[in-house]
């Protein structure tokens, strides 16, 4: 388990490490995630700065699940794609100024790209830049295994969908790579915060 103490800046204030949370353009669980990742700011406020980057696709489905206020009244900096190096997300986590990079949720062509090393958009060439860095991605993929799952509509209404086989393969190439960590439900969010984070200090 890796605990580090907290850095000291200057004039003895502590010094905030920062978590890039990605969001890509998948409902599945999208509500529960932002929940958890709300409880997760407020435990670790004292010591972790969560600073959340969305995707195009990202942006639209947050405002279509009615989202973008909630995130902006609970999160101080929010970013919005514009292009693979804007903002500079990329940079800072090869350059290790992000203790970790957590995708959730991920779309089935985000996981599918960083599986095969396709950098054309802001989280799939953060999470590459980042393996690349030596900084650990935690990824929580819409399509995990394959079967049939059911989500929720913004409508509060069930949508049955079908987990392709060629989709999860693409779980299990990511699985076998040095540094990622796949994430199967967002309650195991809060044991990624709890290995990298001390709560006493």
């Amino acid at each position: 388990m890796t605990t580090q103490v907290m850095k000291i800046g200057k004039k003895g204030e502590k010094k905030k490490r920062k978590v890039a949370w990605g969001i890509t353009g998948s409902g599945d669980r999208l509500v529960e995630i932002v929940e958890i990742m709300k409880v997760v700011k407020k435990q670790y406020q004292d010591e972790v700065d969560i600073i959340v980057y969305l995707s195009k696709a990202g942006d639209q489905v947050v405002k279509y699940y009615r989202l973008a206020n909630n995130l902006k009244e609970s999160f101080d900096r929010i970013w919005v794609e514009i292009n693979p190096n804007s903002p500079f997300l990329a940079g800072e986590l090869q350059m290790g100024k992000f203790e970790f990079l957590l995708i959730a949720p991920a779309t089935s062509n985000t996981v599918a790209k960083i599986s095969i090393g396709i950098a054309d958009s802001l989280l799939c060439n953060a999470a590459i830049m980042s393996l690349k860095g030596f900084v650990p991605v935690y990824i929580m993929p819409s399509d995990y295994a394959e079967g049939v799952t059911v989500t929720k509509l913004p409508s509060g209404r069930d949508l049955k969908l079908r987990i392709r086989k060629e989709d999860v393969e693409h779980v299990k190439k990511l699985a076998n790579m040095d540094d990622v960590f796949i994430l199967e439900q967002p309650k195991e969010i809060h044991k990624v915060f709890k290995k990298h984070f001390r709560t006493d200090i």
